[in-house]
């Protein structure tokens, strides 16, 4: 396998390989960037097709922290890891201790957090082996620990708000039309907070007891999972994996909007355009979905929990409303506006400073 020429592979610092033997564990982990800081990245437990499916995940996803710390003005680097297996019959404590000492070896350069199929209690369990983890209720540095779902999920509704402001002219979410894919820890809180603000929430999930208690306790709208993104909806919000927007998908959505918590939501940089030319306005993931990272590195380094909510909000009120402005005027793709953004910032310095930078640089 070659990774230097690999399609994802974007001058990232590190990628490594780990295989502990006793446990069975095969994980992989990659440091993008860490110009502004030491990295920092969820852990993702997944169901690999093949070993070039997860080098080229760990790829993109690393990629994608860099700049989501960078538009939300953190001095963080990039990181990320995948743990290859299915998470609902692979995992085992044994295997997740020994993903904690893989990630002790890297003496901090990397510092990782819950992502798709990792929970707390996994957290929890490496951070017997480590110190350099983070989003667990006994993270002992901001001592208010925990899992960071809610407030991605709370970063990603503020982010629906002005995109529906912009974008429709709404002030209010009441009688909006919003189309989740996907429901697990993330997108069911969504699914809560928008059912709360009096959106009409329409939902598809390929694990059936993630969608039912959605429909009971929430009222939401049930969809088959291959045709939620064809619904007719003011929003429609990826929440689930990545790549679902792509050549064959964009002609199909009818939403005016895509607003989402998955990573990665573009298969290619060109998707961006492709949404733009069909008069979608896309909010560009790394920054909608922000809300979780900002709320790690809070509890890493000791800050006031309380302050990451107001983090959140200056990027949904003060960051993408200028992503929405600035790509409108220059009639450019919001995914690429927000790329310069982040570049601008990550690109700048080879050290970076100790406080967090804000506001961001202007274009």
């Amino acid at each position: 396998m070659s990774v230097f020429s690999h399609p994802e592979y974007d001058h990232h610092e590190k990628l490594i390989f780990h295989r502990d033997a006793a446990s069975g564990l095969q994980a992989i982990v990659a440091i993008h960037n860490t110009n502004l800081g030491f990295a920092l990245g969820g852990c993702r437990m997944w169901h690999y097709a093949s070993e070039h499916d997860a080098v080229a995940d760990v790829l993109r996803l690393s990629r994608s922290m860099t700049y989501k710390a960078a538009i939300a003005g953190l001095n963080l680097g990039g990181g990320k890891s995948v743990i290859i297996g299915d998470s609902r019959r692979d995992k085992t404590p044994d295997r997740m201790r020994a993903m904690g000492r893989m990630i002790n070896s890297l003496q901090g350069e990397y510092v990782s957090a819950e992502d798709v199929g990792i929970n707390e209690r996994d957290i929890a369990l490496m951070a017997g082996e480590t110190p350099f983890v983070t989003g667990y209720k006994a993270v002992n540095r901001g001592g208010n620990g925990g899992d960071p779902s809610p407030l991605t999920a709370y970063g990603v509704f503020r982010g629906i708000e002005e995109a529906v402001r912009f974008r429709l002219n709404l002030d209010s979410l009441a009688g909006v039309r919003v189309a989740i894919q996907g429901l697990g820890k993330v997108g069911y809180e969504l699914a809560r907070l928008l059912s709360g603000a009096g959106a009409v929430v329409l939902a598809s999930d390929i694990f059936s007891e993630n969608l039912s208690p959605a429909i009971k306790e929430l009222g939401v709208i049930p969809v088959a999972a291959g045709e939620i993104h064809r619904q007719a909806a003011d929003v429609f919000s990826p929440c689930a994996m990545g790549a679902v927007l792509n050549a064959e998908s964009i002609p199909e959505i009818s939403a005016p909007i895509v607003a989402g918590s998955a990573n990665n939501q573009l298969a290619r940089s060109a998707d961006g355009r492709r949404l733009a030319d069909a008069d979608i306005l896309y909010v560009p993931d790394y920054v909608i979905n922000v809300g979780g990272l900002i709320d790690v590195y809070y509890q890493y380094v000791g800050t006031d929990r309380r302050d990451v909510r107001q983090h959140i909000d200056r990027v949904a009120g003060d960051t993408l409303p200028k992503i929405f402005h600035l790509a409108q005027e220059r009639r450019v793709p919001t995914s690429e506006v927000a790329d310069q953004l982040a570049r601008e910032r990550f690109m700048i310095s080879s050290t970076g400073d100790a406080e967090v930078t804000w506001p961001l640089p202007a274009l």
